[in-house]
């Protein structure tokens, strides 16, 4: 180490060099969120063997049985994402952007504010707050570069998505919550329970809304201890190059900064330096509106503000009576991807503005349609071979009245490593979870907001997640993930004394 390194980590205070520390070993090791998805089958094949004694034909057969079973929710899931990703790529939504990138007068603000504004909008919607924290922290970034800010921009990245990866388990888009409030649900079915889990008792309720405000606090004063100081700041600028950071062309394919690890990495990550998916100005292949027929009759229809916005305020209506009918239970998961796709339609008017819009979001959720198969592989393998069964009756065997909620936050959090999907893993062991809760007395609505925050907790360490973000941002997984995995440590504490201590 050299004497200049051992002075600027002289300055940094404990909790700084611990964060920098597990930077630094995540950077040479983090592989990129589809690699992990394979690494992960392996790892999950493996502990079936050893625990549950499956040969090799048992697991493959159960992994081959998996790979389909979360198709309709996957559908649902991705839904979510690009109508999300849509209304937060608005020029209005832009605008708020642009005037809170202003608030902050240093780096270690800046962090804070991009921290709160993803949790918050997190809260909302966890497809919403994944993009506008990752816009946000783009946006941060090239404001700190433009302004002479020194800003470390891997944590800034981290601090946008802290709203998957906290709050949105406690909040209008729970999986667990919405799928419990749906009716005719796998769980009603199954004679688990024999009503829907309306909202008042997983979001809109005293207890997730205690939660989530403490956290906002906790994780806002976490970010801001662990931000370096300003001359061990990384800005944007060492991450993208200036066409990059003004969404301009791509760099030339023989740029000397770029080796061929960096551009297969980065391609992997699903945020590609070299595909500015972040570039709304420029139009893309799907263009479907060439300026030569802009004249032409089937032009002026696809672009009729009159045919999109009665639809949409058609769609608007029915979403808003739905609530002023059946109150805040209206809420579940098609009611939520209803009004998502009404919102982002009645924003943009057009039929073939918003269809572009889609066509962009999608490209920037590619990476997760295709490992969501793969999840759903090691799912069948944890349930073909009753792994889940076993790890999930151990835990619950151990749970009192008191510790049920940490021991569900446990059980979601080590599930979620494995099958980053809080749905998917709730038509699992969600049924158990239920039944063990209310034996000991815990109302189904703790159950699922203390699940929620487990299942959302550890995508600091899982980057599937993370995919959009890194294609906005420019960044690659294992720029940001030491970062991210040391605030899923500093959580821990908090988390666990939370769901002791706070009462439903």
């Amino acid at each position: 180490m050299s004497d200049i390194q051992e002075s600027s980590e002289a300055q940094m205070t404990p909790v700084q060099r611990f964060g920098e520390g597990i930077a630094d070993r995540v950077e040479r090791w983090m592989p990129s969120p589809f690699l992990f998805a394979i690494l992960l089958t392996y790892v999950a094949a493996v502990i079936a063997f050893l625990s549950e004694g499956a040969g090799a034909t048992e697991i493959a057969l159960s992994w081959y049985g998996g790979f389909w079973d979360l198709l309709d929710f996957a559908m649902q899931m991705v839904l979510i994402l690009v109508t999300a990703f849509v209304v937060a790529y608005h020029p209005w939504v832009k605008g708020v952007i642009d005037r809170i990138v202003r608030l902050p007068n240093n780096g270690k603000q800046a962090v804070v504010v991009v921290g709160v504004g993803a949790m918050m909008v997190g809260w909302i919607s966890w497809g919403l707050g994944l993009i506008f924290g990752a816009i946000l922290a783009r946006e941060m970034g090239k404001y700190a570069e433009q302004n002479g800010m020194q800003l470390h921009y891997p944590l800034v990245a981290v601090a946008g998505y802290l709203g998957m990866s906290l709050t949105w388990g406690w909040g209008m888009s729970s999986s667990a919550g919405l799928l419990q409030a749906t009716e005719g649900n796998v769980f009603m079915e199954q004679g688990v329970v024999d009503t829907v889990i309306p909202a008042t008792e997983w979001v809109f309720h005293p207890y997730p809304l205690m939660l989530t405000v403490l956290a906002i606090v906790y994780a806002s004063i976490c970010l801001y201890l662990l931000t370096p100081p300003g001359e061990y700041a990384r800005g944007m600028s060492q991450y993208l190059s200036r066409e990059e950071m003004n969404d301009g062309e791509e760099e030339s394919s023989d740029d000397s900064s770029a080796d061929a690890d960096g551009d297969a990495d980065v391609a992997a990550d699903g945020g590609s330096q070299q595909a500015d998916l972040a570039d709304k100005e420029s139009p893309n292949e799907g263009d479907m509106r060439p300026e030569e027929e802009s004249s032409a009759p089937a032009d002026k229809i696809n672009n009729s503000k009159v045919i999109g916005g009665v639809l949409a305020l058609t769609g608007v209506a029915l979403f808003v009576r739905a609530f002023f009918v059946q109150g805040l239970d209206a809420l579940d998961l098609n009611v939520l991807n209803f009004g998502f796709i009404m919102v982002g339609l009645i924003l943009y008017t057009s039929p073939i503005d918003y269809l572009e819009e889609f066509y962009d979001a999608v490209h920037s959720s590619s990476g997760i349609i295709l490992q969501f198969p793969f999840y759903a592989g090691i799912i069948g393998i944890m349930e073909g071979t009753g792994l889940v069964d076993t790890m999930t009756e151990f835990l619950l065997s151990i749970a009192t009245p008191a510790t049920f909620p940490v021991i569900a936050w446990i059980t979601a959090g080590i599930l979620n490593v494995f099958v980053p999907s809080a749905g998917g893993e709730w038509t699992i062991v969600g049924g158990p979870m239920m039944s063990a809760g209310a034996e000991l007395g815990i109302p189904h609505g703790q159950t699922i907001a203390a699940y929620g925050v487990g299942d959302a907790h550890t995508n600091l360490l899982n980057p599937f997640w993370a995919i959009p973000l890194l294609a906005i941002t420019g960044l690659r997984a294992r720029d940001m993930f030491g970062y991210a995995i040391t605030m899923m440590i500093l959580l821990t504490p908090f988390l666990a004394i939370a769901l002791y201590v706070v009462p439903y």
